[in-house]
């Protein structure tokens, strides 16, 4: 029996732009976590009980834990009960952001057709698989829309006036 050949070892710069695309997709999950925060706490209103107070911030516990898909559903909810305008079209960005991030988290990568290019062997929940080989340059355009969604969200949540703080903000140097 003939063990499985390794894996190749991606160019520098393909593996950079996975890597910068990685932290943009974590940075897409904290800002919708925050913008929950902002939502759902603008949704209960400043007259809002300890019960409703506690039910709300064990929700707000239980959100650290989210996939993307259950946070961008959440989210698409929260938007739809404070009535942000433009939702359909947010939230269908962000359902393609979490295929390319299911992709370049979870594909295998093989040299592509051309120098420069790869590709991903991965195949989705519907067995769908990924057709086309990538450079950096792809990546990095997958990066630019992770980042230009998560403004997106980040300026809706500041809209609400409540604007929480940022994980590992309290090791800042002032």
């Amino acid at each position: 029996m003939s063990l499985p050949r390794a894996p190749d070892r991606l160019s520098d710069d393909m593996a950079a732009a996975i890597g910068h695309a990685v932290a943009g997709f974590g940075f897409l999950e904290e800002a919708l976590k925050r913008a929950l925060f902002s939502l759902t706490r603008q949704g209960l209103g400043e007259d809002a009980t300890e019960a409703e107070l506690e039910k709300w911030l064990r929700r707000i516990d239980d959100i650290a834990d989210d996939s993307l898909g259950t946070l961008i559903d959440s989210f698409g909810a929260a938007m739809s009960q404070a009535g942000v305008s433009g939702r359909g079209e947010l939230i269908a960005a962000l359902q393609q952001t979490r295929l390319r991030r299911n992709l370049l988290c979870h594909a295998s990568w093989r040299p592509g057709a051309e120098h420069g290019y790869w590709h991903p062997t991965f195949i989705n929940t519907r067995g769908e698989r990924y057709p086309d080989d990538m450079n950096a340059g792809d990546v990095q355009k997958i990066h630019a829309e992770t980042l230009r969604l998560a403004r997106r969200v980040v300026s809706i949540m500041r809209a609400t006036g409540i604007d929480g703080e940022w994980v590992g903000h309290e090791y800042d140097e002032d």
